[in-house]
C-alpha cells in the first residue's frame, strides 16, 4: 500500500499556501497524484433575510463565492506550475451548509487528505466543516498539518496513541506506509484499564501485528497524570522527539452528522506536531 491519490483543500491563496506546498512535497515524495479543491463559500444562511432582501443577498453572496473559487484556483495552479507531481486543480462553491457534501464527494477515493490545522488565527468553522467531512463523511484518513508546516512532514520517530479501538486500528492501517518507512514507532498507551485482557502486555499484540508489516515498535505505558488525555500525549511526543502523532479521530453524533469528539478537538487545538487521523 503506498499513497497514490491526495487531495487538499485551498480556500484562501495566502492563507493555505503552507499546507498547498506541504502537500505539494508529500505527493513529490510518495510520486502521488495531487488533487487540489479550490473552495468558494457562500455564507448565506437560509431564512436570515426577509423577502424582499433575500433574492439580493444571495446573488451577492454568490458572487463573491465564485471570486473565492477563481482567486483560489489561479493561485493553486500559479503555485503547482513548478510541482514535481501530477496535479489537478478542481474548483467549486458551495454554501456553508454542504461544504461537507463537496469534500465527500472528492475526497472518497483518495489515499490521503491534508488539510491544515483547523483552529487558529484566520480559521473559522469552514475549516472545521472540511476536516469533519474528510473524516466523517469518506473515512478517508486525514493528515492535519501544524501552523508553519510547509514542506512534507517528517516521520523517522512516530507515535501511535493506542487504545484497542476501532478509530485507532483505522489509523494504523492507515498509517501503515509511513510506520514503516519510520525508524521508530512508539505504540502509546494511556491508563490501560484493570481488567483488560492484555493488561499484562499492553500493546503487544498490535507490536506483533506491526513486526509483521517489518515496522519498528516500542511500548510506553503513561499514566494520565493530566486532566486531559491529548495533553499527557503531546507531552510524551514532544519529550520523545516524536515527529509525528497517529490516533483515531472520535465524534460525537448529531442528527446523524458526526461532530469532532472532544480529545480529537482537543488535540487538533493544542498540537504543533503534524497528526494522522482516521475514523
Amino acid at each position: 500500500m503506498s499513497y497514490k491519490t491526495i487531495v487538499t483543500v485551498v480556500r484562501n491563496g495566502d492563507r493555505d499556501s503552507n499546507a498547498l506546498s506541504a502537500a505539494i512535497s508529500f505527493a513529490e515524495a510518495w510520486s502521488a497524484h495531487l488533487e487540489v479543491m479550490a473552495l468558494g463559500t457562500d455564507r448565506v444562511q437560509p431564512g436570515a433575510y426577509y423577502a424582499g432582501a433575500a433574492a439580493m443577498a444571495i446573488q451577492s453572496a454568490m458572487t463573491e463565492a465564485i471570486e473565492e473559487a477563481k482567486e483560489a484556483e489561479a493561485s493553486a495552479r500559479e503555485r503547482l506550475r513548478v510541482a514535481g507531481c501530477a496535479w489537478e486543480v478542481m474548483p467549486g462553491v458551495a454554501q456553508i451548509g454542504a461544504l461537507g457534501q463537496i469534500v465527500a464527494r472528492h475526497a472518497g477515493l483518495a489515499d490521503l487528505v491534508i488539510l491544515p490545522k483547523p483552529y487558529g488565527d484566520g480559521r473559522t468553522a469552514e475549516d472545521v466543516a472540511i476536516l469533519e467531512a474528510a473524516l466523517f463523511a469518506t473515512r478517508t484518513p486525514v493528515l492535519v498539518l501544524p501552523d508553519g508546516m510547509d514542506t512534507a512532514p517528517k516521520y523517522d520517530k512516530v507515535v501511535l496513541a493506542w487504545n484497542q479501538g476501532a478509530e485507532a486500528l483505522a489509523a494504523v492501517r492507515s498509517a501503515l506506509p509511513i510506520l514503516k518507512e519510520a525508524s521508530t514507532v512508539d505504540i502509546t498507551i494511556i491508563d490501560p484499564p484493570e481488567h483488560d485482557p492484555d493488561r499484562s502486555d499492553p500493546g503487544g499484540a498490535l507490536a506483533a501485528m506491526l513486526a509483521r508489516h517489518e515496522v519498528r515498535a516500542e511500548i510506553s505505558v503513561l499514566a494520565k497524570t493530566m486532566p486531559k488525555i491529548s495533553d499527557v500525549l503531546l507531552r510524551h511526543a514532544q519529550d520523545s522527539g516524536a515527529d509525528m502523532i497517529v490516533m483515531g479521530a472520535y465524534g460525537h453524533s448529531r442528527f446523524r452528522e458526526a461532530i469532532l469528539g472532544g480529545a480529537t478537538r482537543n488535540m487538533l487545538s493544542e498540537t504543533n506536531l503534524p497528526v494522522l487521523m482516521a475514523h
